[in-house]
């Protein structure tokens, strides 16, 4: 495969609950106000330490969305999925965003 890079964020961060590998920082927090499956989800500006899987079209509450499931590259845990393209105008914000869900992460982590 391949050696894995990864990328140490300063100070607190999100982290992935499995593996605490550094996912996102609470400046690029955008919203809390999110939900998955499992429960609560945050909404992200930027998202480090993640692969991206194929894009695929799929109805979510807010309508039908272009998205792709996003997973940590260290453990290979699915963690959530980036807003590829939306359909809808007033849902063109979430463009290129990242949701993680909150069961997967650990917040504001300072070790």
């Amino acid at each position: 495969m391949g050696r894995i890079f990864v990328v140490e964020l300063d100070g607190r961060s999100y982290r992935c609950k499995f593996c605490r590998t550094h996912l996102a920082l609470p400046e690029d927090l955008v919203s809390r106000a999110f939900h998955c499956r499992r429960g609560k989800a945050y909404l992200f500006n930027s998202a480090v330490n993640i692969t991206v899987g194929a894009s695929e079209e799929r109805l979510m509450l807010s309508g039908m969305h272009t998205v792709a499931d996003i997973f940590c590259c260290s453990c290979g845990q699915i963690v959530g999925w980036k807003y590829e393209s939306a359909r809808e105008k007033s849902q063109k914000y979430k463009e290129g965003k990242f949701v993680l869900e909150r069961f997967i992460f650990l917040s504001h982590c300072a070790f």
